[in-house]
């Protein structure tokens, strides 16, 4: 399987956001012609206000945006992964994953599940759950014959999702993000790394980059898109600033890890832990 992970710098204007991401995936597809292209988490708009966020918000299925990727995945004939983008359903926000096949049809959906609700080390506030409604769902969907499971951003932080996707069939598991500067420099890679040894899986770990502005306060995304394979080992990374990278995942060599550390075959459930001595 082919993969072009594209890198955006989104800012709070969903116009020019969706032109850059537009420009970035034509590119990235006509450079790297691969099956599987991914955006990274809320790559129509970021920052500004939530009066803002909500306008850019979209009800779908519809939208220029929803327009956008189904008719770029129709024309290269690629599965698109994007990200994630503000959707608006009834009277709340989610933020969510849309994920459309090479006929254009969308084949998933994921809403995330764990919301960003910290104060970082350099005291920036971030309380998403002031804006989006929480995801209840595990999701995957087939590329081919293999499985690819969803998460974004903050789930990255929480190895029983990870689990869950691995254990509904996971090859590949896709994490776009606007992991902070902050905390990016220190946890992105291990994070990124650890989720694709404990899982045995390839980590699709695709992030925002460079800085943008909320609430009249600039912040930072750390950058430094990564495909990872199931031995921990990072296979591309993209350079700094807007771009792509790109990574063929070989599913015979994750076959041959699983094989030699059969990991998942050792696994003590819940139910079984009180027989554990």
């Amino acid at each position: 399987m082919k993969t072009c992970l594209i890198q955006m710098n989104t800012q709070d204007n969903f116009a020019e956001n969706l032109a850059q991401a537009e420009k970035l995936l034509r590119a990235g597809i006509e450079d790297t012609r691969p099956d599987l292209v991914v955006l990274p988490e809320l790559f129509t708009f970021l920052g500004g206000t939530a009066e803002t966020l909500q306008a850019a918000a979209e009800k779908l299925p519809g939208g220029p945006a929803y327009g956008m990727l189904r008719n770029i995945a129709l024309e290269y004939g690629v599965h698109l992964h994007a990200g994630s983008l503000a959707e608006c359903d009834g009277d709340k926000l989610y933020n969510t994953t849309l994920v459309f096949g090479p006929d254009g049809s969308e084949v998933a959906r994921y809403r995330k599940i764990h919301l960003f609700d910290v104060v970082t080390p350099d005291g920036i506030a971030f309380r998403e759950s002031d804006t989006f409604g929480r995801g209840e769902k595990i999701v995957t969907y087939k590329v081919g014959q293999h499985t690819v499971g969803c998460s974004i951003c903050y789930d990255l932080r929480f190895p029983e999702l990870y689990a869950a996707l691995a254990e509904a069939g996971a090859d590949v598991i896709v994490a776009p993000a606007a992991f902070t500067l902050m905390t990016g420099k220190d946890h992105w890679e291990l994070l990124a790394r650890a989720r694709a040894v404990e899982t045995q899986t390839y980590v699709l770990a695709v992030n925002q980059v460079g800085t943008y502005v909320e609430d009249g306060s600039e912040r930072a995304s750390y950058g430094h898109t990564m495909v990872v394979d199931p031995w921990g080992a990072v296979l591309a990374r993209a350079q700094a600033g807007k771009g792509w990278c790109a990574a063929t995942l070989d599913f015979d060599y994750m076959h041959t890890v699983r094989a030699n550390l059969p990991v998942q075959k050792h696994h003590v459930m819940s139910s079984e832990r009180g027989a554990v001595s």
